[in-house]
């Protein structure tokens, strides 16, 4: 061996081996003091026996020698003990140059110690990042319910003037979710609309009890005071720096202007009317038509669907629609379990 290789070695903290035979090894360079400690002096000898990791390293080693492949086999960093070091670090490798096989053991020294602190300190980082997740998923989980308190209070204190039913409500959030999941939305943006969508009539609190409660036909100067009722609840809901609050009062605010702009109170076109004031169109007038109320029967789902798709394009977002009868299903299985 050069004297170079073996000053690499050295540098290295290095020992090679060259297989003989029946497990036999011979050493090709110096031994270092470590190595000398566990194998001793012998320039062959029988490597097995010493140390239980590296013997069963050693039956991989022949293994991967046999089977004639070209790259390193390594055992990875394991700890063995000298006289000098009860945690000494190393590391094997086998490889074939040629007809000679190869086994390399190599002290990694304060290196192996520099990792084993860098992978602690990337799983403390890690550790504390899953408890900042778990704290942050808490804060959330508390904050989602603080807005659905709020939300069930603002319709509790309407629900005093109007006679839409608790059911209705609960329903409206559960189709806007649902057609909210069907858009792709994230997690956060589904949970605003399912909470934002039932308060889209609270705006009716504001609106005098012998129009809001008049069991026949609104005249025309009643019906012009109804529909001041987007506005009243977009003022409520307005100026919150919550975002659930937000798409609620957008909600509140446009759920009466139609896709065609012939609708109330801004006349807003198309897709200038906020998506999910389009959503609570469709899933609000879809309630209201398969469901009965004090003044009409419940309307087979059918011709409630058939009434609904002759609005497209005036009332309704054509495509919000379609998506609306692709997930069609899922509408029934509310319906079917929020009861009135």
């Amino acid at each position: 061996m050069s004297t170079i290789t073996e000053a690499v070695l050295t540098k290295l903290d290095k020992v090679v081996l060259t297989y003989v035979e029946d497990g036999y090894f011979e050493r090709e360079n110096e031994a270092h003091s470590w190595f000398l400690e566990i194998w001793g002096d012998e320039k062959k000898f029988q490597l097995i026996g010493f140390s239980e990791y590296l013997d069963n390293f050693i039956v991989d080693a022949i293994e991967h020698w046999n089977s004639g492949k070209v790259e390193v086999l390594s055992s990875g960093p394991f700890l063995e003990q000298s006289a000098s070091n009860p945690e000494l670090p190393l590391e094997a490798e086998a490889i074939s140059i040629g007809t000679s096989l190869i086994l390399t053991i190599t002290n990694l020294g304060e290196s192996y110690q520099q990792k084993l602190d860098l992978l602690q300190a990337a799983r403390h980082n890690l550790l504390s990042n899953e408890q900042l997740e778990i704290e942050v998923s808490k804060r959330t989980a508390t904050i989602r319910q603080r807005e659905a308190e709020i939300s069930g209070r603002l319709i509790y204190a309407a629900g005093f003037r109007d006679e839409e039913t608790g059911s209705h409500i609960n329903r409206i959030g559960l189709y806007s979710a649902a057609m909210g999941r069907a858009l792709g939305w994230s997690q956060f943006a589904v949970e605003d609309i399912c909470t934002a969508a039932p308060m889209h009539d609270l705006g009716k609190i504001g609106i005098p009890d012998n129009i809001l409660k008049k069991p026949g036909k609104l005249t025309d100067e009643e019906f012009e005071v109804m529909k001041t009722h987007p506005k009243i609840g977009a003022e409520i809901l307005g100026d919150s720096e919550i975002e659930m609050i937000q798409v609620a009062s957008e909600i509140a605010a446009s759920h009466h202007e139609n896709w065609d702009g012939s609708g109330y109170p801004a006349g807003l076109k198309g897709e200038t009317i906020p998506i999910a004031a389009r959503i609570v169109a469709i899933v609000d007038v879809y309630d209201a038509l398969v469901h009965a109320r004090v003044y009409k029967p419940a309307m087979p789902e059918e011709e409630a669907l058939e009434i609904m798709a002759s609005l497209v394009g005036n009332k309704f977002d054509p495509e919000l629609f379609q998506l609306f009868l692709d997930n069609i299903q899922e509408m029934r299985d509310i319906r079917t379990n929020i009861l009135d």
